[in-house]
């Protein structure tokens, strides 16, 4: 699916909800996808960033911490907003472990652009089109096929 495309369906799924404008020190980085904000913890959606603290690899770490600091300076350099979108995850595990391991899932624009286009835009995330009820396979980025 076109990633044009993908954040197009998420400005549509957001515009049904109030983005709220959010200071950047409400905001605390667990990783290049995901976010505390006043210990709510969000799963940003529609892309995915490798991991840092799970990583398979020394590659997929080391483009993890890019991506974490990445957002952290999206996030620094403010004019930061918020939205709270339903998560894509079977009925009735909302906020459960069985949907994003209890966390929940919002969109965050920085400067009024969606922080994941960017992220993919600079080849640190991949898009993540969700369906919704469920996501696709995450990608391996250790190069393992």
């Amino acid at each position: 699916m076109n990633h044009m495309l993908t954040f197009a369906m998420l400005a549509l799924l957001a515009s049904a909800a109030a983005a709220q404008p959010i200071d950047k020190s409400e905001i605390h980085v667990s990783d290049g996808d995901t976010i505390s904000v006043r210990g709510k913890v969000y799963r940003l959606v529609g892309f995915n960033t490798p991991e840092t603290f799970r990583a398979k690899c020394a590659q997929e770490r080391a483009l993890g911490v890019k991506a974490d600091r990445r957002l952290r300076a999206l996030i620094n350099a403010g004019d930061l907003d918020l939205t709270e979108v339903r998560c894509s995850c079977r009925p009735r595990t909302e906020g459960t472990q069985r949907c994003n391991f209890g966390r929940s899932c919002a969109i965050l624009k920085a400067k009024g652009t969606d922080v994941g286009q960017t992220l993919i835009s600079e080849g640190l995330a991949e898009v993540y089109p969700c369906s919704a009820t469920r996501c696709p396979k995450r990608r391996d980025w250790c190069g393992h096929g």
